[in-house]
């Protein structure tokens, strides 16, 4: 597929899709009867109790008597009954539908009701009822005594989850016109799930447990997408969108009185167009008729070519399969995306209607300057004045960068550069202070933390953090569609699969939609969670990121992405998994049409599905955050060969796509021998164009001091010993006894009240003459050393 074959892709990167796709997206298509379910359990009771009426129709003061009324229904100890009053309020949750005429007006419905359930204490009574069906035995004894699992085991569980996801994601999402007491019920859930109140941890981590019990087979019936999407908007409330932690970082930088960031790398990368490399026209010319006879000699050339300089780690690639051979191999010069031909729909300025060999050499176009500022860290300064000492003086200074004694003047010229352009990040100051509070624990006292929700997440997290992210990885692994069906794989259809399994090609092809649909929904929320972890972690603390980094390295996560990415990525993008006329809240208003084989393959009309994108770019992102600076991690990518994977990456025409898959690959260019940059200099090129240039970052030609291969166990191993002497100094209260104050006043240690036990004052005569007068008193042991 040439760059001409795929259009650019007007696709708008952000913290989760539309609002009623967002809903859409929390039920599977097999669960649609029960939304006819929840309506006739909600009619049955609300005419009983308001006869004659819609609730449309009622007053603010009669809406919250009913409300009232259904949650005192939800302390019954009849579990069916129980089940039918949590119906009646999810349907109250999915906007009323029976009283209303079209989209709009569920949504409306739906956010209304939500705010108003809030109001009443209905998220906390549903999160009592939520703790006793996870504590609930008996569901999980008889989901492991079968030999497949459907959505009846989960009917509770799904509802429960279904008005909790509802109210938070209605809430959520903060519309203009919304009422002053909505704004604030938006600050006290926001509160309420980040800073628990009657219980000791966050919502989140509940959910967090939900998932590591379903992951270790004790709990196969939970409804592991439900959980994951509620985990993933639970994060997004509490610790905010990427908005607002861009506003995080700025407000933090002031703070540290660093200055300010030279751009907002979200405008920045707003303003991106997805692009192939200039090409010259002229070489184009020359270039079509030869290709024939190009491929042959590339071919017959190779038995010649200079052996790879990292041949000692070509072992079998745990991923090859045919398409990426003949990428590697054939397709280097003729790829699509980033190597192709010049792209038409882009470049319009290149090829005009005339013939090709009279286009003038000045009609080609090439960008106004570089979209990001270079930057330049202290650490380069230091290296750069070392090496120049060592040519000009002959010996250093160790990390003095302001004396330039016997320094050429081109040297003060370019220090003078590179200290414009220095940045230094929240993460520098963080280590440094680390480094302080280490060395000396006494002067410096407690650390002042702030408490803020994303504080109180990891701590809670902390202890049981590699578990969590072992889970979602496993999950990950299963969901994703590279991977195949295996017998100790976790089924994570239990949720998705009906209870009598189809029989009609229609029905089974309703399902396959289905299933693959729910998997890719898994893959989205997933990728979204983790990468705001760690995100709004590197913001908090440096070392809070690297330990959930480390942890998902440790978890196989580089190999894994790389494995979701081996496939044919345009399919996965253009993937049409839904059918429109299920979706909720069409499916709720609208009469369904007669659906057929055809119109089931045909699905929907749109360019790419946004969900599939977006799981990719998140997947890229958080490839990056984890390889960045991290030469051991670098390495694993050359060692996987991801080069030719991440090429095929580059024929999605998204400019922020190709930003990331770009930023993967000039970290590895040093890596990749003097051949692979040789047969690739139009994507050398493009990395160039898009991604931001550090000065002094030999990147392309590897004669960089960390370039060469040490002990990259060592570096890991320095990073895991400060993750943990961080965690042990901020976390585990109890201090070492040898900085603990020692009492030395006779009158304060004789005046401590002691705990003693509640009889004592019965027998504390007989206690005195035991302990006390019957002893002895050896006065000569006091000159005698111990």
């Amino acid at each position: 597929q040439g760059s001409v074959d795929c259009p650019n892709l007007e696709f708008e990167y952000g913290d989760a899709d539309g609002h009623g796709a967002e809903l859409a997206e929390l039920y599977s298509y097999t669960e649609e009867p029960e939304l006819s379910h929840n309506r006739r359990c909600f009619e049955e009771d609300f005419h009983t109790q308001v006869p004659d009426r819609r609730w449309l129709e009622l007053d603010r003061a009669q809406q919250k008597a009913y409300v009232m009324h259904l949650l005192d229904g939800l302390e019954v100890v009849n579990r069916d009954r129980r089940l039918r009053v949590a119906r009646a309020i999810l349907y109250l949750a999915q906007g009323v539908f029976g009283d209303c005429d079209n989209e709009g007006d569920v949504l409306h419905w739906s956010r209304h009701n939500s705010f108003l359930l809030y109001q009443l204490g209905t998220f906390s009574a549903f999160l009592e009822l939520l703790n006793m069906e996870i504590e609930n035995s008996q569901a999980c004894s008889s989901a492991l005594r079968k030999p497949a699992i459907s959505l009846a085991d989960s009917t509770e569980l799904r509802v429960l989850l279904s008005v909790m996801y509802l109210m938070v994601e209605n809430i959520r999402v903060e519309q203009e016109e919304d009422p002053p007491e909505w704004k604030t019920c938006w600050e006290t859930f926001r509160m309420e799930l980040s800073f628990p109140v009657h219980a000791e941890e966050p919502f989140a981590l509940l959910l967090f447990t939900m998932v590591t019990k379903f992951c270790s087979g004790h709990a196969p019936h939970f409804p592991m997408k439900k959980v994951l999407l509620l985990l993933w908007k639970v994060l997004l409330f509490t610790l905010g969108g990427f908005e607002a932690l861009q506003a995080m970082k700025v407000r933090r930088r002031e703070e540290l009185g660093l200055p300010p960031l030279p751009e907002d790398s979200i405008q920045v990368v707003r303003g991106m167009r997805a692009a192939s490399p200039p090409t010259y026209a002229i070489e184009l010319v020359e270039q079509q008729p030869q290709q024939p006879q190009q491929k042959r000699s590339h071919r017959s050339r190779r038995p010649l070519m200079k052996q790879d300089s990292l041949d000692i780690y070509n072992e079998r690639d745990p991923f090859k399969n045919d398409e990426g051979g003949v990428d590697e191999e054939e397709n280097d010069e003729v790829d699509g995306g980033m190597e192709g031909e010049l792209d038409l729909v882009e470049r319009d300025a290149l090829i005009p209607a005339m013939p090709a060999q009279r286009l003038p050499i000045e009609r080609v176009s090439f960008p106004k300057g570089l979209p990001w500022a270079p930057k330049v860290r202290q650490k380069d300064i230091e290296h750069f004045l070392e090496a120049s000492r060592n040519k000009f003086i002959g010996f250093t200074l160790g990390q003095d960068t302001e004396t330039l004694i016997g320094l050429p003047r081109p040297i003060h010229e370019s220090v003078k550069t590179l200290k414009q352009h220095k940045y230094v990040s929240i993460s520098d100051v963080q280590i440094k202070n680390e480094e302080e509070l280490e060395k000396c624990p006494m002067s410096l006292g407690e650390e002042e933390v702030q408490e803020t929700p994303c504080e109180v997440l990891y701590r809670a997290m902390l202890y049981n953090l590699p578990q969590y992210m072992i889970a979602l990885l496993k999950i990950l692994l299963a969901a994703a569609p590279t991977s195949k069906a295996k017998t100790d794989s976790i089924n994570i259809l239990a949720d998705v699969l009906p209870e009598e399994m189809p029989i009609t090609v229609l029905q089974s092809m309703k399902l396959g939609i289905d299933v693959n649909r729910h998997k890719e929904i898994i893959v989205k929320s997933i990728s979204a969670l983790l990468l705001l972890l760690l995100k709004h972690f590197k913001l908090n603390h440096i070392y809070q990121f690297e330990y959930v980094s480390q942890h998902l390295v440790f978890a196989n996560c580089i190999p894994l992405i790389l494995k979701f990415f081996n496939q044919n990525i345009m399919s996965y993008i253009a993937a049409k998994n839904s059918i429109s006329v299920l979706d909720y809240p069409h499916c709720t208003v609208c009469d369904l049409p007669e659906l057929t084989a055809e119109s089931l393959e045909a699905g929907d009309n749109n360019q790419f599905c946004w969900r599939n994108l977006f799981s990719c770019i998140n997947l890229l992102r958080i490839l990056n955050k984890l390889t960045k600076w991290k030469h051991s991690r670098t390495m694993m990518l050359v060692v996987f060969k991801s080069a030719p994977i991440l090429k095929r990456a580059l024929k999605v025409k998204q400019a922020m796509m190709q930003l990331y898959v770009l930023k993967l690959l000039k970290i590895q260019t040093k890596y990749l021998g003097r051949q692979w940059r040789k047969s690739n200099m139009k994507t050398m090129s493009a990395i160039y164009q898009k991604v931001r240039h550090r000065m002094n970052d030999d990147w392309a030609y590897g004669n960089d001091i960390d370039a060469r291969p040490w002990d990259f166990q060592a570096e890991e191993c320095t990073l895991r010993a400060n993750i943990e002497a961080f965690n042990s100094r901020r976390y585990d209260k109890p201090q070492d006894s040898e900085f603990a104050p020692v009492d030395n006043c006779l009158q304060s240690v004789l005046g401590q009240r002691l705990e003693l036990p509640e009889d004592f004052h019965y027998s504390y005569e007989l206690w005195l003459e035991r302990e006390v007068f019957s002893q002895p008193i050896r006065w000569e042991e006091l000159l005698h050393c111990q």
